[in-house]
C-alpha cells in the first residue's frame, strides 16, 4: 500500500501574531525573535528526519520557519496556492473595538455554515479552499516523494485540514494551532484519503 507521510506545520510567530493584528495573504511579514526561536526548536526536534521535499507558501514567513532544512540541500518547492487566506481590506491594521466586532460576526457566521461570505476585498473560506487543493493535488501528484515536510498558515490549515477530513467548511474551527505547531498525516494512494496522525503538536517547544 503506497503512502506519504506529511509534517504540516504553521509558520512561527511574527509581530502581527504577537500584536494580534491580521496578516493574511496580503502581508509578508518575517518572523521575530520568538518565531526565530521556535523554528529552531521545531528543526532541534526534527532535523534528523530525512525529508525528501520541503513546501511552502509563497509567504516569507514559511520560508523562514524552515530554513535550517533548506539549507541542508532538500528540495525546496514554493507553492503560492498554500498562501493564507486574503483577510482584505483590513490586512496590517491595529485592531480597534469595531474590527474586532467584524471578524468576531465573520468567523460566526462561517461556524454557522456560511462559508462563502468573503471579508471586504478578500476570500472566502470556499475560494481558499479551491485553491489549496490545487496546491495539495500537485504535492499528492509527487508520488515518488513518501516523507515531505509543509510549512503554512493558521487559517489556510484550519481550512485544509476540514477538507482532507471531508468535514463541511464550518467545522474547521475545531483544528486548534499555535505557531510551529505540528499535524502528522499520512496520505493513502490506494485509497485516496488522509489520515491524521497527531494533532497540534507542540512538544518541541515544550522543553
Amino acid at each position: 500500500m503506497s503512502k506519504k507521510e506529511i509534517y504540516l506545520i504553521r509558520h512561527g510567530e511574527t509581530e502581527y501574531n504577537k500584536k494580534g493584528i491580521v496578516q493574511g495573504s496580503g502581508i509578508d511579514a518575517d518572523l521575530n525573535e520568538t518565531g526565530r526561536n521556535q523554528a529552531e526548536a521545531f528543526h532541534r526536534k526534527y532535523g534528523d528526519v530525512a525529508f525528501q521535499k520541503v513546501y511552502t507558501s509563497a509567504l516569507v514567513r514559511t520560508h523562514q520557519t524552515v530554513e535550517k532544512f533548506i539549507a541542508k540541500g532538500i528540495p525546496h518547492e514554493i507553492l503560492p496556492e498554500l498562501n493564507e487566506i486574503s483577510w482584505g481590506e483590513k490586512e496590517g491594521k491595529e485592531p480597534n473595538t469595531e474590527d474586532n466586532v467584524y471578524y468576531a460576526n465573520l468567523t460566526k457566521s462561517w461556524a454557522e455554515g456560511d462559508v462563502n461570505q468573503r471579508p471586504t476585498g478578500g476570500e472566502s473560506p470556499v475560494e481558499v479552499a479551491d485553491r489549496l487543493s490545487l496546491g495539495l493535488k500537485k504535492i499528492i501528484e509527487n508520488s515518488d516523494e513518501k516523507l515531505i515536510l509543509i510549512a503554512m498558515h493558521g487559517r489556510a490549515m484550519r481550512v485544509l485540514l476540514a477538507e482532507i477530513s471531508n468535514l463541511h467548511l464550518k467545522e474547521m474551527d475545531t483544528f486548534p494551532h499555535q505557531n510551529t505547531c505540528l499535524y502528522k498525516l499520512e496520505y493513502c494512494y490506494t485509497k485516496d484519503e488522509f489520515e491524521i496522525l497527531s494533532r497540534n503538536d507542540v512538544s518541541h517547544l515544550e522543553v
